[in-house]
């Protein structure tokens, strides 16, 4: 993680007084940084899952870390900051990226590859919450999302996966994680190609539509959520 990176980001940020026309030619011009393609530690050793919550005006960030061989957790975080951008379609990403940085750099242990609630490349600007993340601390991210966002999905037969095609290109896949169920929508966010991406969550699902370390975030910060609110 490059410190120089997420310091320069928030100065942006404040400099930009969350003009929604500003925040868009600043995501634009992230986007272009993104890497579709394989640029992480091998083996994988661990990967983790990113989440953000919220209650009234509070963010609550949670990551876990999953050993990628056992699918155990190993670590834990989570973090409360000031909600602080409003809730914009497809700016999304300038919401969650400060409760979501605050938990990762409570790690200890550096994850491989992060699973991220939301969309990386499957997004009308390529540029979703994984991506955004990935980009600003210099991570390996995958976009691990429940709903489409943008796309149709192409009718294939006989494979656990359909492409999401957008304007001519594919830009995710929707993934097929247990049988009768919805499938989850999986994309590059950055660092990684979408077929490694697709199998790396793969590997990571158990008896679950969604990734193992995803569902832990996912409660880590409910569990959070729910004390505030009492």
């Amino acid at each position: 993680m490059k410190d120089d990176i997420s310091i320069a980001y928030q100065d942006r940020l404040r400099e930009l007084g969350f003009s929604v026309e500003k925040a868009r030619r600043l995501q634009m011009l992230l986007s272009r940084k993104v890497i579709a393609r394989d640029y992480f530690n091998t083996p994988i050793k661990y990967v983790a899952g990113v989440d953000v919550a919220y209650s009234n005006r509070l963010s609550i960030g949670a990551v876990a870390v999953f050993d990628y061989t056992s699918l155990e957790p190993v670590e834990i975080k989570t973090a409360i900051t000031e909600t602080r951008f409003p809730y914009i379609p497809t700016l999304l990403s300038f919401r969650e990226i400060p409760a979501a940085v605050l938990a990762i750099r409570k790690l200890t242990i550096k994850p491989d590859i992060f699973l991220v609630d939301g969309q990386g490349f499957a997004h009308p600007y390529h540029f979703g919450f994984a991506s955004h993340l990935g980009v600003i601390l210099d991570i390996c991210t995958i976009g691990v999302a429940k709903n489409l966002l943008c796309g149709k999905i192409m009718e294939t037969e006989g494979s656990f996966w359909k492409p999401i095609v957008y304007e001519g290109e594919v830009i995710g896949g929707a993934v097929f994680t247990k049988p009768g169920a919805k499938p989850i929508y999986v994309n590059v966010g950055h660092k990684i190609s979408l077929e490694t991406a697709i199998k790396v969550v793969l590997e990571c699902t158990r008896n679950y539509r969604v990734p193992e370390p995803l569902r832990e975030a996912h409660m880590a910060a409910q569990r959070v959520k729910r004390n505030i609110i009492r």
